[in-house]
């Protein structure tokens, strides 16, 4: 027979659970609020400052020489960044993306292609390390840290090692927010900057129908120069804005789940609980007739 002591405690241990994950989804909810507004809000001047560098490229053309659009034709090192983590309580924000970057990080090693990481977060930092790669540079307990202050060092490291040679290609690995439920790994190549030539031909397409002439002071050239490291600024600040969506909706959804479990094993325990209790009294009553009966 059940200890009723022990059912009692683990449903009072139950409880308090319930009470902390109902509390971490109410905290979680707020903060995926703002931060879903934050990545909301800068995904349309993304695509607007991708339009105005289409428009921008396809006026100066093929001629540039502009190093940060230059494709080398044989990539042997490349730089990844890895945006993950430092709190789990998020389901499997975490895992889901780490399970496809670890085949995908071989896959390039076994390409004899060396490959420099670069993590954001405890657990992106304690997965790979555990998996034998080599974590070149690895950045803790940078959530409170303002976005902007984790981008300028971040992107100026990528420009000048592509800039020097040390890296031929960089990527950025994060997971891009979908919606509350659904946030998707991405793999995105910020270096060299690619210009998507059906766009330009859209946006050329639409010039000539609205017969507008852009004027570039000083020239196109000086516009694009200019314009390429806003836009990469950009790439990798939305990268971290979409991580920061995606953890707040994941951990939400993790604790709402946890907080229905626990309240499921409540009523569970408490249906055994009283089970026991009324065989318990049950097994007393029986003793009790037993006894006035021997006593007759």
């Amino acid at each position: 027979m059940p200890n009723l002591k022990d059912i009692k405690t683990r449903i009072s241990s139950v409880k308090k659970t319930k009470q902390i994950t109902s509390a971490m989804k109410l905290v979680a909810g707020a903060k995926l609020r703002r931060a879903t507004e934050r990545a909301m809000s800068a995904r349309p001047y993304r695509a607007q400052l991708s339009d105005v560098l289409v428009r921008v490229a396809g006026n100066v053309g093929e001629s540039t020489s502009e190093p940060l659009l230059q494709s080398r034709p044989d990539v042997t090192k490349i730089l990844v960044a890895v945006l993950t983590t430092d709190r789990g309580l998020c389901g499997g924000f975490n895992s889901n993306l780490l399970r496809k970057t670890n085949p995908w990080l071989k896959d390039r090693q076994a390409s004899d292609i060396d490959v420099e990481i670069a993590v954001f977060g405890r657990k992106g930092s304690d997965f790979l390390k555990s998996r034998g790669f080599d974590v070149a540079e690895r950045t803790l307990d940078y959530g409170k840290t303002e976005k902007m202050d984790l981008v300028r060092p971040l992107t100026a490291k990528m420009v000048a090692g592509f800039l020097d040679g040390t890296y031929d290609e960089v990527w950025i690995v994060f997971n891009e927010f979908v919606n509350a439920l659904v946030q998707e790994p991405t793999f995105t190549r910020v270096l060299p900057i690619a210009i998507d030539e059906s766009a330009t031909e859209v946006a050329d397409s639409n010039q000539a129908q609205a017969q507008i002439e852009y004027r570039y002071e000083p020239n196109a050239d000086g516009v694009l120069k200019a314009l390429l490291p806003l836009y990469l600024r950009t790439l990798v600040l939305t990268s971290f804005l979409e991580t920061e969506a995606g953890e707040h909706a994941a951990r939400m959804t993790a604790m709402d789940n946890a907080t229905r479990n626990a309240s499921d094993l409540i009523d569970s325990l408490t249906l055994e609980f009283n089970r026991a209790r009324q065989a318990a009294i049950t097994t007393e009553i029986t003793e009790i007739v037993s006894g006035a009966e021997a006593l007759k």
